[in-house]
């Protein structure tokens, strides 16, 4: 049997607004994906922490507070300085285009904004690894 692709969701920082982390969460889930949600007001050091310990393919970071371009670069540098280069990082929240253009640069997969469609945001993970594995 093959491995389920394992999604670490995180809310960094002082944002205590999660129904979108929750709902993205559920869509993973029910698109056969096993998923980790930290909870609220993690630091970028326990979401690397979480995602090395649980031996995640994806970090899935939820971040409406406008901390993104310190918060999202963090993560992503721990996770590399813990090995962990195959890690994806797909960020989702209130992100200008500018800033997105900046972490994506920085080494986050993709970024979301409001009402973007929980199916596309499967489809890129799942095409993500897909295609890290080929």
């Amino acid at each position: 049997m093959e491995r389920k692709i394992r999604v670490l969701i995180a809310k960094p920082g002082l944002d205590g607004h999660d129904r979108g982390a929750k709902v993205v969460a559920r869509a993973l889930r029910d698109a056969g994906m096993e998923v980790i949600y930290t909870g609220l007001r993690q630091t970028p050091e326990m979401i690397a922490e979480a995602a090395l310990q649980e031996d995640v393919d994806v970090v899935g970071i939820s971040i409406l507070s406008g901390a993104h371009m310190t918060l999202v670069p963090r993560v992503v540098e721990l996770l590399r300085a813990n090995g962990q280069n195959n890690v994806r990082v797909f960020v989702g929240g209130i992100i200008p285009e500018n800033d997105a253009a900046a972490l994506l640069e920085k080494g986050v997969a993709a970024v979301y904004g409001p009402g973007s469609a929980t199916s596309q945001i499967v489809k890129d993970i799942q095409d993500a690894l897909i295609g890290a594995a080929a």
